[in-house]
């Protein structure tokens, strides 16, 4: 059992579960799913990073009435919402001839295969054979793989692990979630990428100056920049010491007071990254990014745009997401240029410099995780680096 991140999220629980579990605890109640089929996908053949919470879509993606089709991990999912209107997740494949549930309709609750009927309520029971005719019960015991799902901050989230694990740990939680002053906004974005590069991606400040060249940084202005990396058992925190540093945009929304940008990077085990913008108290801009793998090299990730501008938070409302999107789409674009080349030559043959440290520490948790925690486990260090940004 792990011990708490910095942040007190995305961590094996240590105490009493918080109330904000209630939710996880209620749809976890009931008869326990058959044991899931081992099979030849990530799921199964990903160490303990199935043993985690993962996005599978938006509280606005998942309607009542209509079933919503998912991958996560290789592994395919139908959500729907059951007679309360709680999210529900089951495995995409019904008992009788394994058509996809997803397909189906919802109703009263419950799910129908799209083929001959087979009806499945919240919990996965099989309750309708139509072809045994309304006289005959549906055969008792025949269920389909449930999953626990907990719905929060307008996400839904699903654990991907032993269902009895389920409880140790906490989704994450969004920054600033309903803090007088912050307001936010989701994307949704599908990337090339295996979770860890994306991660590497979403916390480099090096590239920004080509990627984003003009956006953020500019290769001509390179300055010596320092940061200290300081690495948890669960987590990579990276603060940068370079007060006169910027990310473009209008100076006049995002710090008219002129006063020194705070920049910090986190990663919290296994795939949530959130960097920090703070301009002194009043204002500030948070990217906190949640990347759900569908398959080795292709993930969704969604990240929430979370700021506090103050007067003018109506007016970022309607200006950041055109500036955001360009900003990810940058980034769609570079890591599918180096996904294409990692499988082209089949190999990571990767060289680093001091900056590469944040990559080093980021690779060596989701590392262990991967090879299902055998061996030494990486230990908590901290360290200071200096580059060019």
């Amino acid at each position: 059992m792990t011990t708490m991140s910095t942040n007190g999220v995305h961590a094996r629980a240590t105490s009493v579960a918080e109330p904000r579990l209630t939710a996880l605890e209620r749809v976890s109640s009931g008869p326990e799913p058959s044991a899931p089929e081992r099979r030849e996908i990530m799921r199964f053949a990903c160490g303990t990073l199935n043993e985690n919470w993962y996005v599978a879509a938006t509280s606005n993606e998942l309607r009542r009435g209509k079933p919503l089709g998912v991958t996560i991990l290789e592994e395919g999912i139908v959500l729907f919402r059951d007679a309360e209107g709680r999210a529900t997740a089951l495995i995409d494949r019904c008992l009788h001839r394994n058509a996809a549930l997803s397909k189906g309709d919802v109703f009263d609750g419950c799910i129908g295969c799209p083929y001959h009927g087979w009806t499945y309520d919240g919990s996965g029971q099989l309750v309708t054979v139509p072809s045994e005719g309304p006289e005959r019960f549906a055969r008792p015991g025949l269920r389909v793989e449930r999953f626990p799902v907990v719905e929060q901050d307008g996400l839904v989230w699903v654990y991907m692990g032993t269902p009895e694990r389920a409880l140790e740990t906490q989704p994450f939680r969004l920054p600033h979630a309903d803090e007088r002053g912050w307001r936010s906004y989701m994307m949704l974005t599908r990337f090339d990428g295996d979770v860890t590069d994306l991660v590497e991606n979403f916390m480099d400040v090096p590239h920004t100056a080509f990627v984003h060249a003009g956006w953020f940084r500019k290769a001509t202005n390179a300055k010596r920049a320092e940061a200290t990396v300081q690495r948890t058992r669960d987590a990579v925190h990276v603060e940068y010491f370079q007060p006169d540093d910027s990310i473009g945009f209008t100076k006049w929304l995002m710090n008219p007071d002129g006063k020194p940008m705070t920049h910090t990077d986190r990663f919290f085990m296994p795939n949530v990254t959130r960097v920090d913008y703070m301009w002194g108290e009043r204002r500030g801009f948070v990217i906190t990014s949640q990347i759900t793998p569908i398959t080795p090299d292709q993930a969704i990730v969604y990240t929430a745009i979370t700021f506090r501008f103050g007067v003018f938070n109506a007016i970022a409302r309607l200006l950041l997401p055109a500036y955001t999107r360009a900003v990810i789409q940058q980034d769609v674009r570079i890591m599918a240029v180096q996904t294409k080349n990692l499988a082209r030559f089949g190999t990571r043959r990767f060289h680093g410099t001091e900056a590469d440290a944040i990559h080093r520490a980021i690779e060596s948790l989701r590392a262990y995780a991967a090879a299902g925690e055998v061996g030494p486990e990486p230990e908590p260090m901290s360290t200071r680096i200096c580059f060019w940004m």
